[in-house]
């Protein structure tokens, strides 16, 4: 019976390891599917809009999300385990990219409210121009017929 007992230790010893060993590995996909610091930082347009728009493309969190579900779910089960000596590091990682997730998302929604805002700023500019040009044109039609 002693026998058996050590064996299940051994067993449960190598889950333990194998949980830990997919929570890093869903970790490192995670981080992987991050967009990259440069995509974000470079982008190449001829216009306001076409930099939002490549901005928010490459704001693009990916499979960031699922690989960090995934993480979560092997570190709470070796958690509920008691599977670990010393998860401390793991949960702390898996908040720093879930926060990073958060942040890139929240860049990601006010790039694209700039972006459907820029459009109806531009329109509304022009109309403002438009009819401020029209009234320098009044103003100076009327400055004619008055030396006349």
């Amino acid at each position: 019976m002693g026998q058996t007992s050590l064996d299940d230790d051994d067993l449960f010893g190598e889950a333990a390891d194998e949980m830990r060993s997919d929570v890093e590995a869903s970790l490192a996909d995670a981080r992987a599917a991050l967009p990259d610091a440069d995509a974000i930082w470079e982008v190449e347009a001829d216009n306001t809009l076409g930099v939002l728009n490549a901005l928010k493309t490459a704001l693009d969190v990916g499979d960031a999300e699922d690989h960090l579900r995934d993480a979560k779910k092997w570190y709470t089960m070796g958690e509920r385990a008691d599977a670990f000596e010393d998860a401390d590091d793991l949960e702390a990682a898996i908040e720093d990219v879930e926060a990073l997730i958060e942040d890139v998302e929240d860049a990601r929604e006010q790039v694209g409210d700039l972006t459907a805002t820029i459009p109806q700023l531009r329109g509304t500019l022009e109309e403002f121009e438009d009819a401020d040009d029209g009234a320098d044109t009044d103003a100076d039609s009327d400055a004619g017929e008055a030396e006349a």
